[in-house]
């Protein structure tokens, strides 16, 4: 083979490598994502999603994989046993994962599923196969975490997770504030700690743009911070909310963020307007985008999922 050419072909590897990476995490979005909702909305509730059961549950986390929807089921009681189940529509659902110990679920570079856990106070990798977990990060400052909760990665690897304490007393320990983490090669640093439990955390479709629910001096807010390769630089309160909780985002860069007691997901624009209210019939903790097109967006809840169609194309977690 001619110099030049073994030249060229490894320049040509060179350049796919980083890119075939990035697009192994991408979500991704069609060239026309479609328009962003308006108005009030009502979202229909998945009747198969109840457990028969009288313990008082939570369904958390939701994220859409290989055309089926992953949630976190916990019992709301003072140790939160959790398992991961399976939502495979139009009605079958599976326990994946009986014992999961978990709150946040996402996905990271090449598809594998990361949870949030508040049982061993971590950050894990889940094996669906036999339900082992391997540990991404366990501990800041040599103690362990108050109960990880909503979690997210970038194209990068950089894993950013929220850390309040609403879990705590699962395990023993935990950390003096409640805070915001990155963790990127091994090392952990603090986003923010200024917000009162922070929960839902999001990224933007170009992964330039972090998005936080957490707790003020003054209420509630949504608080945004933009990323510099990866790096969060200040964070600035985009809107106030009302029990804010989960969020996603949908392929123009609006943001879904559920409010709990409110029963209801507010959609904001970038700049922080009020788009939309979508209303479901109980508290409301997360949200994700599914469906074959990625238009359906899946509401989780206090042992409820609900679906609602959208005119928009949206994110899997």
């Amino acid at each position: 083979m001619p110099r030049y050419r073994r030249l060229a072909l490894a320049l040509l590897a060179c350049l796919a490598a980083p890119l075939a990476h990035a697009s192994a995490h991408a979500s991704v979005c069609p060239a026309d994502p479609g328009h962003a909702p308006t108005g009030d909305l009502t979202a229909t509730r998945v009747s198969a999603a109840r457990v028969d059961d009288s313990e008082e549950r939570l369904y958390e986390g939701p994220v859409w994989r290989d055309g089926a929807l992953y949630l976190s089921d916990f019992v709301h009681n003072g140790t939160f046993p959790s398992r991961i189940r399976r939502f495979t529509p139009p009605d079958r659902w599976e326990t994946v994962v009986e014992d999961s110990g978990s709150n946040g679920l996402t996905l990271d570079l090449d598809g594998h599923l990361l949870a949030a856990t508040h049982d061993r106070k971590q950050v894990a990798r889940v094996r669906l196969e036999d339900g082992t977990r391997a540990p991404l990060v366990s501990t800041f400052d040599g103690l362990p975490f108050n109960s990880p909760n909503d979690l997210v990665m970038g194209a990068d690897g950089s894993l950013y997770f929220t850390d309040p304490d609403y879990q705590r007393k699962a395990a023993p320990g935990g950390q003096p504030l409640t805070r915001v983490y990155r963790h990127h090669e091994g090392v952990t640093t603090v986003v923010d700690d200024s917000l009162r439990n922070p929960n839902g955390i999001a990224l933007s479709p170009g992964g330039d743009t972090l998005y936080v629910a957490g707790g003020t001096g003054d209420g509630d807010v949504l608080r945004t911070y933009p990323l510099r390769e990866g790096v969060p630089g200040a964070g600035r309160d985009l809107a106030r909310i009302t029990g804010g909780d989960g969020l996603t985002l949908d392929c123009l860069g609006n943001i879904y963020v559920t409010e709990h007691g409110q029963q209801r997901v507010r959609v904001f624009s970038p700049a922080g307007d009020v788009l939309a209210t979508i209303h479901v019939d109980a508290n409301i903790t997360n949200a994700a985008f599914g469906g074959d097109d990625r238009r359906t967006l899946f509401l989780t809840g206090a042992a409820s999922l609900w679906s609602i169609e959208l005119p928009v194309a949206g994110l899997p977690y």
